[in-house]
């Protein structure tokens, strides 16, 4: 995901518990080395977030309000969603 947001937006990867080595192929795979990545080894912040299951999208806004999206998201679809968090 590269699109410019239309404010500022913090983007962050947590990957599950499964090796460091299967988390660092993935951000090549997927060319996201551009944005922080965390690895969840116990699974605290997934559940923290309701995730169940990947791909999966937590949007806090500023006031700390939370949006979990347990399902694919186009980039378009991400994008307008984060600007719409922006606008608020």
């Amino acid at each position: 995901m590269q699109r410019a947001f239309e404010g500022e937006v913090a983007v962050i990867g947590v990957s599950s518990r499964d090796e460091v080595e299967a988390m660092a192929a993935f951000i090549e795979e997927r060319d996201v080395g551009h944005f922080p990545h965390i690895r969840d080894d116990s699974g605290a912040i997934w559940s923290a977030f309701g995730v169940t299951s990947q791909p999966a999208f937590a949007f806090i806004n500023d006031d700390g309000a939370t949006e979990t999206i347990v399902s694919p998201l186009g980039e378009e679809t991400l994008t307008d969603r984060a600007n719409a968090l922006i606008a608020r």
